[in-house]
């Protein structure tokens, strides 16, 4: 991601001066006329406005707070851009470091992928001070069609990790209704000309469908990533069935899947038909009223002592 949306700035007459962890990453950048920095307290003393994306929280923390942080320079008046997704809670302990040394401070994640990132059409959610997302609005839309700031500090991670949500059902779900068709005697080509032509379609259903028919699962958003950003949902309040359940079964998928694509949960899927299934005898003053099932097996709770399968 980071590389095209490098090459949007630098298209849109953009000073750039880059960092990577990984060096030879910047090569491409340089030779398209980009300046290098040799770390990232190099990289803001030299720039008005930097723009991070990284992995994870302690991706985040570390430029930062590293040896040769974001802020170990002790520079001041800055702006920062965090399109990582991460939690809100980074976010919100990153605003208050940058405060201390008068840094300005954006929480700005992105919802599209490589192909979005190319023809700037990605959407931008932000969070943080009004007037910090109007200063840098120009750059933003540079990079995306629609910008939007949906609150303060860490509520532009929160809204990224709702669409990741959505994204990790509707994943799940493609996958089991494909399954469920294909066990059932109904090619998977034909299933999918349906979905594509009916209420249903979608362009990421299309998308997804697609790497389904040609059995293609090389990453373009792996599979680990939406196990971590539902897990960052679950500790921001995500508590919800289907949510739960996606977080359940990609977290299971993970340990064989985790740099595949996403779409890869339909071989965990696959593996449920395979799977004997389970009958449970419960009460209701025994058990919860409802907790997941394990790949195919049925568990079922009843309001009284009767047999479900």
């Amino acid at each position: 991601m980071g590389i095209p949306m490098s090459q949007r700035l630098l298209k849109g007459g953009y000073s750039l001066t880059v960092f990577n962890r990984s060096i030879g990453k910047c090569e491409i950048l340089v030779s398209l006329g980009a300046k290098s920095a040799s770390s990232p307290a190099e990289l803001i003393q030299l720039t008005d406005v930097v723009i991070i994306m990284v992995s994870d929280d302690k991706a985040v923390r570390d430029i930062f707070t590293g040896k040769q942080g974001l802020i170990s320079s002790g520079v001041s008046g800055k702006l920062i851009i965090n399109m990582s997704t991460v939690s809100p809670e980074i976010s919100k302990e990153m605003v208050e470091l940058c405060l201390k040394q008068s840094i300005h401070y954006l929480d700005a994640p992105v919802s599209g992928s490589v192909k979005q990132a190319e023809s700037g059409e990605l959407v931008i959610m932000a969070g943080g001070e009004e007037d910090v997302f109007n200063e840098v609005k120009p750059i933003l839309d540079q990079l995306g069609k629609l910008i939007i700031r949906v609150g303060d500090t860490g509520a532009g991670n929160l809204a990224k990790l709702a669409v990741n949500t959505l994204l990790g059902i509707i994943s799940q779900g493609l996958s089991e209704s494909v399954v469920f068709a294909r066990n059932n005697g109904i090619e998977t080509h034909d299933f999918l000309n349906i979905i594509n032509n009916g209420a249903m379609s979608s362009a990421y259903l299309k998308i997804k469908g697609d790497a389904i028919l040609q059995n293609r699962f090389e990453a373009a958003f792996a599979l680990k990533h939406i196990v971590k950003d539902l897990g960052l949902a679950r500790k921001s309040g995500l508590n919800s069935p289907l949510g739960n359940t996606a977080y359940e079964t990609f977290k299971e998928a993970e340990s064989e899947f985790a740099e595949e694509d996403i779409i890869a949960i339909i071989k965990e899927i696959e593996k449920g038909g395979n799977e004997k299934e389970t009958v449970w005898f419960a009460s209701k003053t025994t058990l919860p009223n409802c907790f997941r099932c394990r790949r195919g097996a049925s568990f079922v709770v009843a309001s009284e002592e009767r047999r479900f399968y």
